[in-house]
């Protein structure tokens, strides 16, 4: 469980933290926190329990700007803008050091338009734009331009810039431009989120998680883990991976989507995405331990205690 992490969305939650989080889990990721105050918190909280943590850009939240920074937007100006808002959040967080920055890929998601994606969350129109608006040519272009760009911030500031891929079309899955910048820029690495990767299977014929993951978890620092139900409507969000969780019954593969992660990259973190309120602590055990079980063989007893 030393590669395990959980989530700390919209500030430092102390009860969530002592249920959550275990002696021995790497760490904590952080986003969107309100205030700083609850940015020191953190800060504080990580050097008295000593583990690590990554932040899901952006560490502030600001509800004049959208979440995501729009880095390959069709329009000059936007790029730019995104690019400076980065900058910031970049130098506002020195002091926490996180090992990790994440920024969701491709934004804005280009999608295509034989799909319908009304299914799919978006906070604003901004944050998608159709195939038509941008090229392969224009996404690889751009593309080269954020992965040097990150790949020197990251020297800079000393943490290891990570791609979250949100919805995908035939650029990214049907071609290999991402794979050779990825090979280019090492540094740089990938973010898979369960959930998203499903969703999307069930939605676009053209889409296959399981070939996706075979192809890009070998890029992979981190995993996003949590399940969701797909029926004739998506229901319980985030929710916990656990055993009986029956896919007849619409929830995610999990056990096979971690059997194509353990084959193709053991050493990938593992991040619980999931609303562990919906779940009973003995539950969450559960769940860790059957994770923990599956990825490094380890037998299927409770994780040792929570932090203190």
């Amino acid at each position: 469980m030393q590669r395990f992490m959980i989530g700390q969305y919209g500030g430092f939650d102390p009860g969530k933290f002592h249920k959550d989080f275990k002696a021995e889990f790497y760490g904590i990721e952080a986003c969107s926190f309100p205030s700083d105050e609850d940015c020191q918190t953190l800060i504080e909280a990580a050097q008295k329990y000593g583990f690590r943590t990554g932040v899901h850009y952006p560490l502030r939240a600001n509800p004049a700007r959208l979440r995501d920074a729009l880095f390959l937007s069709p329009d000059d100006y936007v790029r730019s803008e995104a690019f400076q808002q980065i900058q910031e959040e970049l130098d506002y967080m020195v002091s926490l050091q996180p090992d990790y920055v994440l920024f969701h890929y491709p934004k804005p998601v280009i999608l295509d338009p034989q799909v319908d994606w009304s299914s799919w969350r978006f906070a604003d129109r901004k944050e998608y734009i159709y195939e038509n608006e941008l090229s392969l040519n224009e996404l690889i272009q751009h593309s080269k331009v954020l992965f040097d760009w990150l790949s020197r911030k990251g020297r800079e500031y000393r943490f290891q810039p990570i791609l979250e891929f949100d919805g995908l079309n035939s650029y990214v899955y049907q071609h290999d431009f991402l794979e050779q910048l990825l090979l280019a820029y090492p540094d740089i690495k990938l973010c898979l989120d369960t959930g998203r990767l499903y969703q999307q299977d069930k939605l676009d014929p053209n889409f296959d998680a399981r070939t996706l993951l075979r192809k890009y978890t070998r890029y992979a620092a981190l995993i996003h883990l949590s399940n969701v139900q797909i029926n004739e409507a998506i229901q319980h969000g985030h929710y916990p991976v656990l055993p009986e969780l029956s896919t007849e019954e619409g929830w995610a593969p999990i056990e096979d989507y971690l059997g194509i992660i353990r084959e193709e990259n053991s050493g990938v973190k593992i991040m619980f995405e999931h609303r562990s309120d919906l779940i009973s602590a003995q539950d969450l055990n559960r769940c860790y331990a059957w994770v923990d079980h599956i990825l490094n063989g380890v037998p299927e007893n409770p994780p040792s205690s929570p932090a203190r």
